[in-house]
Parts: C-alpha cells; sequence; structure tokens
C-alpha cells in the first residue's frame, strides 16, 4: 500500500511512532494525530510543528485525512479506530507502515532481546560521522541527534525492529542484527522455543545477497539460523575502542554496530567508526545521569525492564562506582512478564545493596492481583536481597530522598519511573 498524504496517528507519542511521525513530516505528509498524555516524544512532535492532541477520550481526525496509523498500545475499540472505520478510512498499524516506508530501500533491521536501541543508535551515529547519510527510527531519543529520528536518504534506512507479536516480520531487511534472543513478551510467547520460531522466520526473509549479524556461536541463536540464504556474520571478533557507555553489555552493542556499518560498506575505514563510538553519548533513559539529590546521593535513570538487562546494569554500575552502594526503585513492567520471570527478577534485584519495587505498570493488560510488587520484593528477599514494596511514586520519593552521598540511585523500568529521577536530581 502506498502511504498516502494526509495521515492521522493514535498514540503519535510511542516513542516507534513519534520517530515515524517525524520521517512522514519531513517527507512532505500532512501528518497529525493524538496521545494519552505529554512525554518528551510528544514535546520534539509539537516543537516540530506537528499537532498533537493529548487525550484519546474524544476524536479529533481530520476530515481529509486518508490513512489512519496505529501503535500497537491502542485497541481496536479506541474511540479514533473506531470513527475511522466509520469514515472509511483505511488503517495500518505502527510496523506495517515502517514496513512500508521501508520497503525497497537498503534497510538494516536490529532485533534482539537486548541492547537494539543502543545497537540502532551506534551504527546511526557511525553511518552519519562517515557522511552516508542513514534515515534512522530508533527506539529512544538518542542524544547525539536530539531526537528517536535522523533524516537522511530515502533509500538507506536503519531502524529498530521488535521480535514481539510478529513485528518484525513486516521489515524486508537487506541486513539483520540479531544482538541475542532471550525469552521476554510472555503475554504473546508462551515460551523460548515460540519466540525463536518469529526469529527463524526474520532470518529466513534476508535475501541471499543479504547479511545476517549475530553469534551464531550462542546455542539460542544458532537454533534459528538453519533456514539462513544469507551469509552469517560473528560481530562479537569486532575491535572498539572505550566509550562512554558503561558495562561489558554496551560493547557488545558496539562490535554489532560496527560490523553492521562495515556490511553495509566495506571500505569503511575503522578510524571513522570508532571515532563515531567514542563520541557516541548515548540515549535517553539508557544509564541516563540525572544528578544528585539535595543530599549529594547520585541519581541515574535505566530503561532495563527484563531481569537480564537489571543484573548487568547493576554490574555495571557497581563496576563503575565501586565505592556507591546501589539503590534501585523498579518499576516493574506487565503482570506477564512478571509474573512469567518472577524468579529472574528476584535474583537481579537482590544484586542491588537495596531495592524498592513501584506498582506493576499494566501498561496493555488488565488488572491481574495473582502478582503485586511485594511479590517481587518478598522474591528479592529470598534471593538475600534487601528489597520492599512501596505503593505510590510520591512514597518512592521520599523514600530516595533519604540517601545520601554514600549511595547511587538508579530509577529502573520501561514505565515511567523515570519522572520520580527528575523530581529528586537537581
Amino acid at each position: 500500500m502506498h502511504i498516502p498524504d494526509s495521515i492521522y496517528m493514535v498514540g503519535i507519542g510511542g516513542i516507534g511512532m513519534s520517530a515515524l511521525a517525524q520521517y512522514l513530516d519531513h517527507t512532505g505528509h500532512t501528518v497529525s494525530g493524538s496521545d494519552r498524555e505529554e512525554s518528551p516524544a510528544v514535546t520534539i512532535l509539537v516543537q516540530k510543528g506537528i499537532q498533537v492532541v493529548v487525550g484519546h477520550e474524544q476524536c479529533f481526525i481530520p476530515a481529509d485525512t486518508e490513512l489512519l496509523i496505529y501503535s500497537d498500545a491502542v485497541p481496536e475499540s479506541n474511540i479514533e479506530r473506531v470513527r475511522a472505520k466509520e469514515m472509511g478510512i483505511p488503517e495500518m498499524s505502527y510496523f506495517e507502515a515502517l514496513g512500508e516506508v521501508t520497503s525497497g530501500a537498503r534497510t538494516v533491521a536490529v532485533s534482539g532481546t537486548h541492547g537494539k536501541t543502543t545497537t540502532t543508535g551506534m551504527l546511526a551515529k557511525i553511518l552519519q560521522y562517515a557522511e552516508k547519510e542513514p534515515t534512522a527510527i530508533v527506539g529512544s531519543i538518542v542524544r547525539d541527534f536530539g531526537s528517536n529520528f535522523l533524516a537522511g536518504k530515502e533509500d538507506l534506512f536503519i531502524v529498530e525492529a521488535c521480535e514481539y507479536r510478529d513485528h518484525i516480520l513486516k521489515l524486508s531487511p537487506e541486513i539483520l542484527v540479531i544482538t541475542n534472543i532471550e525469552l521476554d513478551h510472555t503475554d504473546y510467547f508462551p515460551d523460548l522455543e515460540a519466540l525463536q520460531t518469529t526469529f527463524r522466520k526474520a532470518v529466513a526473509r534476508v535475501p541471499a545477497r543479504g547479511i545476517i549479524i549475530t553469534n551464531p556461536y550462542d546455542p539460542t541463536i544458532a537454533a534459528v539460523l538453519s533456514d539462513a540464504a544469507a551469509p552469517i556474520l560473528y560481530y562479537t571478533t569486532q575491535t572498539v575502542p572505550a566509550l562512554r557507555q558503561i558495562g561489558e553489555f554496551n560493547a557488545q552493542n558496539a562490535r554489532a554496530a560496527k560490523c553492521a556499518a562495515r556490511a553495509l560498506f566495506p571500505h569503511l575505514q575503522e578510524s571513522y567508526t570508532d571515532r563515531a563510538l567514542i563520541d557516541f553519548k548515548g540515549s535517553w533513559r539508557r544509564f541516563e545521569y540525572k544528578g544528585e539529590t539535595p543530599s549529594g546521593a547520585m541519581v541515574y535513570d535505566d530503561y532495563a525492564h527484563h531481569p537480564t538487562a537489571i543484573a548487568k546494569t547493576i554490574e555495571a554500575a557497581r563496576e563503575k562506582f565501586p565505592d556507591k552502594k546501589i539503590v534501585v526503585a523498579f518499576h516493574p513492567h506487565l503482570y506477564s512478564r512478571t509474573r512469567s520471570l518472577l524468579q529472574d527478577f528476584g535474583r537481579s534485584l537482590a544484586t542491588a545493596d537495596e531495592s524498592i519495587i513501584a506498582p506493576i505498570y499494566a501498561a496493555r493488560e488488565v488488572h491481574d492481583p495473582s502478582v503485586t510488587n511485594e511479590s517481587v520484593a518478598e522474591t528479592a528477599r529470598r534471593y538475600g536481597g534487601v528489597a520492599q514494596a512501596l505503593d505510590s511514586f510520591d512514597v518512592i520519593r521520599d523514600k530516595l530522598l533519604e540517601y545520601d552521598d554514600r549511595h547511587l540511585i538508579i530509577t529502573m523500568g520501561a514505565g515511567d519511573i523515570y519522572k520520580v529521577a527528575e523530581q529528586i536530581a537537581d
């Protein structure tokens, strides 16, 4: 389907949706939309002159709208989606639209359970530095670009690809990066094998002239490569310089980004790739320094919402700041994920000196009383951690303000716990 001129986007403030909105606006489409709340992404859209209505209680679809694009977080029962059907306006999901705009272009899709946002940002930064003019759609606001969108050529796309609900299968990449594979999105994937099936299909979609960049010696990944027609590059052999970003996991992200850049442009000099990686400032909510509390505690914010990411972030923070006591304020995301990975959450949070657990962020799910923030705290205590469940951001904020300069606070999770970090830091 051709993308028409006049577009309305429901959930336009979503991190992928807002980047797509900027791309469509940049390429001359008339774009407007709605979102349920204000956010940094909405602020960027408004600053760029894109009209955004906050609230989903009324319908604001312009009469001349030719296509409605919706976020996957927006249900069919949404008032604007219902009205669009009545108006005869065709609909596309975010990933269907992304697949459409990238169709026919050289596209690098960066996928994986962990690290895809940082890898996408690093790859876009390398190619920008090398004057290759990529267009990038990133799953966070990249500080180097001041946005989650980088305007570039229409025949070269760097996009972040998500496996949830098989969204990755809407894309047709020439190069597919798989950083790693671990069970997640348990409301859709009942087990690791189901998740691997999606990745196996994604691998099979890469043409023989394309390239797959991954770690084929990881047994979880090796199991999805059986139907690959494209050659496979082993990214972990790349050498990378010292980075601003902490942790070995970010060094691995840099290796994947460097490998992808050199796969796209084989003659790209290492001096370009490494200088770009050294200069890369990072992304919003990726171990982002927010300031200090009035009592001198350092405050960072991080998007980690999977047990592995939590553990790796705590480990890296402890390595970087060995003299600090690590305090994590964690906002669990989704009842399904929290319930399915409860033991792993407990083990990971127990590695902090203290952890505070906020009420579970339901997002797209209905309330499930079988798992709570107290369940998470109790599990962490069972693994030797010091953990408590607190039932509001206000109470969590007041608690965090008690910590002094011996402590490093990390607000953590995929919800809006970052607002607490902003409230307590100068």
